[in-house]
């Protein structure tokens, strides 16, 4: 169901991961850490609100990943970086999320070997190329005042957290009335031309059902 990806040549496209129809009039972004639990326990309610909506919604994965808080957050985001270029983005994404306890470069390692990838270009020196689109979607949710992870864009809204497919459902169908922006995440979001110093505070948020961070 998923669309081919393109990532590690050229310019990084900001809706380069997508679950569902390319053409569908509704999109969900999600600014994701692939060691986030709470991001794992949210991928089988997107799947689902995106398998039941007859070709209305599709998921744009963007990482956002928490490295002062989960330690191998970065790398994994890489490793799946890695595997889009050979279209094997959610394929890697399943992996890393039912493995979250097998992250070090080894397992990523493991990982690669178990798609049928190389090893030396998910994991280690060889995934360092791949950074420039990692940082690409996370420039965009600092652009965006992310925070937490999942943090979910749906027209005009922003979900944070665990969010029910009812919930998630509602606010589909507000884009579709008209009430919210169609499309959202198109064009939203893109990387800012100027460098931006990338800083993380490192205490979690307190809301219970989100991996994120506090000034101060």
């Amino acid at each position: 169901m998923s669309a081919p990806e393109t990532a590690g040549a050229g310019p990084v496209l900001p809706d380069r991961h997508v679950y569902g129809e390319r053409g569908a009039p509704v999109t969900v972004v999600e600014y994701g850490d692939l060691e986030c639990p709470y991001c794992r326990a949210a991928a089988p309610v997107l799947r689902t609100l995106v398998e039941t909506s007859d070709g209305q919604v599709r998921l744009v994965w963007r990482h956002f990943p928490l490295f002062e808080v989960h330690p191998y957050a970065l790398t994994a985001a890489l490793a799946a970086e890695a595997a889009a270029t050979h279209g094997q983005f959610w394929a890697m994404h399943d992996r890393l999320f039912a493995h979250q306890d097998r992250l070090t470069d080894a397992d990523l390692r493991g990982h690669a070997r178990a798609l049928g990838l190389d090893p030396d270009e998910v994991a280690g020196d060889g995934a360092q190329r791949y950074a420039p689109a990692v940082e690409a979607d996370y420039l965009s949710g600092l652009a965006l005042d992310v925070r937490a992870t999942p943090t979910l864009l749906v027209g005009h809204q922003h979900l944070h957290g665990l969010v029910d497919l009812e919930t998630l459902r509602s606010a589909v169908r507000a884009v579709l009335d008209g009430d919210g922006q169609s499309g959202a995440g198109e064009g939203r979001g893109a990387a800012p031309t100027e460098p931006v110093p990338v800083q993380l505070g490192t205490r979690p948020a307190t809301t219970g059902d989100a991996c994120g961070t506090m000034d101060g």
